[in-house]
């Protein structure tokens, strides 16, 4: 990869420079100099550092004229941590002070930077937020409104099969978690890796409306378990575990989310059996 200016060395002089903060309310003539960063960052041909191009972007959207400095092969790069005392690349440098890298620099500019292992909800958010617009968009398609009964069991419906999906991305950490708390898992440990194979076949099927006497009792049986495992494990025995329904690599806490998940599902399957019992429900 070459640098835009070929009379430089690429290791250390400026790649480029963003445009200067506006000038000062007390200046008439003239524009006040420029807010400046020095950024030392790993750009090689087969590896642009991703923090680097993020710590740079924050810096000119902060305003900053930036000193672009590329360390572009592995022996400068250990070259350069070794003379700033560093373990990482890119490196923040303000007024002659090392800030440090991406997250210390969001940190200096006041944002907030999201601690490894922190409790999160906002996988939860994203999933739950994203199948109800599915199933509104499907409500307007076909009924002309989002606003039907089919709409509801559409959410439900593909709120399952989404969920079993991020459990399937990577099943072993799914089940290792799950066998954490799960009733019928920590019994049968076979059950930790069919649950989700389980939950997306029971979806799919709600969501297709056929073979409802394979999805109702098989929905609702994994949900029961699920509920009453959770409500144990959470309510009952007061742990603090993290929840296996978005899959084995989240922070989100076991509680409220997981027993929705559940009772989402015993919901669905009696809302589905009760035609059957012959009970009428309103449809569309």
């Amino acid at each position: 990869m070459s640098p835009p200016s070929s009379d430089r060395p690429r290791d250390a002089a400026p790649r480029e420079t963003s445009p200067g903060a506006p000038a000062s309310p007390e200046a008439t003539s003239l524009q006040a100099a420029p807010r400046t960063a020095t950024l030392h960052r790993m750009v090689m041909d087969a590896h642009v550092c991703p923090y680097g191009l993020k710590a740079l972007d924050l810096l000119r959207r902060q305003g900053y004229a930036v000193d672009d400095r590329w360390l572009t092969t592995r022996a400068a790069t250990d070259a350069f941590k070794a003379e700033h005392g560093v373990a990482t690349t890119p490196q923040v440098f303000i007024d002659g002070e090392r800030i440090g890298g991406y997250d210390d620099l969001r940190r200096y500019f006041g944002k907030r930077v999201a601690e490894k292992g922190a409790t999160s909800y906002q996988p939860v958010i994203a999933l739950f937020g994203s199948t109800l617009a599915m199933a509104f968009a499907l409500s307007l398609a076909v009924y002309g409104t989002p606003f039907t009964v089919r709409a509801g069991e559409w959410f439900v419906a593909l709120s399952m099969v989404v969920l079993a999906m991020t459990k399937l991305q990577n099943i072993e950490t799914f089940a290792t978690m799950f066998l954490n708390y799960d009733l019928l898992a920590r019994r049968w440990v076979p059950y930790s890796y069919v649950y989700p194979f389980a939950e997306g076949l029971a979806g799919v099927l709600m969501l297709a409306g056929v073979l409802n006497l394979l999805s109702i009792p098989l929905a609702l049986t994994i949900g029961t378990i699920g509920a009453v495992s959770v409500f144990k494990a959470v309510y009952i025995d007061r742990r603090a575990l993290k929840c296996a329904c978005v899959g084995g690599a989240s922070n989100v806490p076991l509680g409220f989310v997981s027993l929705l998940e559940n009772l989402m599902m015993i919901g669905m399957a009696v809302w589905m059996a009760l035609p059957i019992l012959g009970v009428p429900v309103p449809h569309g």
